[in-house]
């Protein structure tokens, strides 16, 4: 199930959406507050592409220029986030921020930008019916170890943004393809450790042989779901990972473009077709039905008829020497002084 159109009542009321410089995840916000069925606020301290959302429901405040030292009219965002909050109708909300890194880099302090995220999330939570706060972080990030913390929210969608190179990179260098291509254990075992390391990523796209940028039409989604939305204390976190797509949305990974090297070569062949030696040839090889039954009823040798088997005769060597055979009963060294 998509964390964009998962059911309302079982909305997780954390999103925290990862992007990297080797992969964009901005276009999933877009269809996040395209296909907005509530109100929807955002906050816009990064991406201008975000401006041009519009529509009934999606209110987006320009916070681009409010920079501190750079804008004469600067003011703490953290008072316009505040007022924007109050002046929502009651309702379903969701309430989206990009980035909580330039956030961050406005309000000055890693710690207060902490404790700002955790009020705003009380009040999402506090509002009467399910709403969510989606936050876009860039890694490596100070923040996001903290944002993933159980004690920032035990309820948490962990969205992460992969370049489709790195699984074209698993496969050749690891020969490890996703599931179900390879075992679970066996992929995520491998992919973790690589996709964690950021700087091998930005190497995928930006080295010698790279592609030069990420990809904006397809991306490789890694969903992380702890808990169930719905207030309950389950510990369990479900990983899955696939596909998404600019003009598709999420779709399976073997229906993306940039993935069908590795399915369209690792389709399971059919077995090939085992010819009878029997056929085309001038006398029959084959028996009929009266002479199977007849092979059937002819005693075969050395087969044991039922009876009883008899105990085995214990082993004995007998031996009869002949003329050449020295042989004396006589002690050989009986004349030794021993």
């Amino acid at each position: 199930m998509s964390f964009i159109r998962e059911p309302r009542p079982r909305q997780q009321p954390f999103l925290l959406l990862q992007s990297s410089i080797a992969q964009s995840g901005i276009g999933i916000i877009h269809q996040l507050l395209e296909d907005a069925s509530v109100h929807a606020l955002l906050f816009c301290f990064l991406h201008s592409s975000l401006l041009s959302l519009q529509g009934p429901r999606v209110q987006t405040h320009d916070l681009l220029d409010n920079v501190a030292g750079y804008n004469d009219d600067y003011k703490d965002p953290r008072d316009h986030i505040r007022s924007a909050v109050k002046n929502v109708p009651a309702g379903p909300l969701d309430f989206v921020i990009d980035s909580v890194d330039t956030l961050a880099s406005d309000i000055g302090s890693i710690s207060d930008t902490y404790k700002f995220l955790s009020e705003l999330l009380s009040l999402i939570r506090a509002r009467s019916s399910p709403s969510r706060l989606v936050v876009h972080v860039l890694s490596p990030s100070p923040l996001l170890p903290l944002l993933c913390q159980p004690g920032f929210s035990p309820s948490l969608t962990h969205v992460v943004a992969h370049p489709p190179a790195l699984l074209l990179h698993l496969s050749t260098e690891y020969l490890t393809l996703p599931p179900p291509l390879s075992p679970e254990t066996k992929f995520w075992g491998i992919f973790l450790p690589v996709s964690e390391r950021v700087h091998d990523s930005e190497r995928l796209i930006f080295g010698a042989e790279g592609e030069g940028t990420g990809d904006h039409d397809e991306l490789v989604v890694e969903v992380i779901v702890r808990g169930d939305g719905e207030g309950s204390r389950r510990r369990g976190v479900d990983r899955t990972l696939q596909g998404w797509s600019l003009y598709r949305g999420p779709c399976p990974l073997s229906e993306m473009i940039a993935l069908k090297s590795l399915y369209t070569r690792n389709v399971v062949a059919e077995p090939p077709t085992i010819l009878d030696p029997t056929q085309n040839v001038s006398f029959n090889l084959s028996l009929t039905a009266s002479q199977q039954t007849s092979r059937a009823q002819v005693p075969l040798p050395y087969v044991h008829d039922g009876r009883e088997k008899q105990s085995p005769v214990p082993a004995a060597i007998f031996y009869d020497p002949d003329s050449a055979d020295d042989i004396d009963d006589d002690d050989p060294d009986e004349d030794l002084d021993i």
